[in-house]
């Protein structure tokens, strides 16, 4: 029986995936800043198999909250198995480049907040010397395009950070694994009218991801085919590369 603390745990992908560990009979604790969502995925979570669920409010751009959610996650469940961080928002562009308290306040939810997070969490894992953190960046990060280069930069900071945190908490028998999903069927892609055929459902996305954690895999592009799409986009030369819209 896996002990999952999930932040960020009422968004589409997180909710996909607790569902699938609740049919194993998971125990999870779960931090979104929704009570009312929260306590209906507890409902769902708990007829669907899993043996307990704790509920926890939280913003996760509150970096004072960070440490006390931690203490009240190992008081219900005294040792994490794995943690999933699926926190985020999708960024207006144009919203982002026109006033820059908007740009800070969505690099602030989409990367620094995840990197507090993650920088916690890893000193409870360091005690623990076991367990998965698992991370929810994005297929943005891997090259600054125009149509959304500030959610880029947030998540080429958060992947970059997880990179460097795998390689010290490989030394105490920790694993990380950054999850690079890319466009997905969820409330934040609503209207953005993108192709249908390179667009995943959570569901399957979640699965996807409880593979590589299983698997112990160090980065997973979600579904796959986005690694070798990424790998046609960083292969672009800039001088072709700025005069694109992407």
């Amino acid at each position: 029986m896996k002990r999952v603390l999930i932040i960020g745990a009422t968004s589409a992908i997180a909710n996909a995936c607790a569902r699938a560990w609740a049919e194993q009979g998971c125990e999870f604790f779960l931090v979104a800043r929704s009570v009312e969502k929260l306590e209906q995925t507890q409902a769902d979570l708990t007829v669907r198999g899993a043996k307990a669920v704790t509920l926890y409010c939280m913003d996760a751009t509150d970096f004072s909250a960070h440490g006390p959610m931690l203490e009240s996650c190992i008081a219900a469940m005294r040792q994490i198995d794995v943690a999933l961080i699926a926190h985020g928002t999708l960024p207006d562009q144009k919203a982002c480049e026109r006033d820059v308290s908007i740009a800070l306040e969505e690099l602030t939810r989409n990367g620094t907040s995840v990197i507090g997070l993650l920088t916690v969490l890893a000193n409870q894992f360091e005690i623990q010397r076991c367990g998965t953190l698992a991370v929810i960046s994005s297929v943005a990060g891997d090259r600054g395009r125009p149509s959304n280069y500030l959610y880029g930069t947030a998540k080429a900071a958060v992947s970059t950070f997880c990179e460097g945190m795998r390689a010290r908490m490989f030394k105490v028998g920790v694993h990380v694994i950054t999850i690079k999903p890319g466009f997905v069927d969820t409330p934040m892609t609503q209207g953005l009218g993108l192709p249908a055929a390179l667009v995943a459902k959570p569901e399957q996305v979640a699965k996807l991801i409880l593979k590589g954690i299983d698997k112990g895999s160090n980065t997973i592009y979600v579904p796959g085919f986005w690694r070798f799409i990424m790998l046609i986009i960083k292969s672009v030369p800039g001088f072709i590369f700025k005069r694109t819209n992407i």
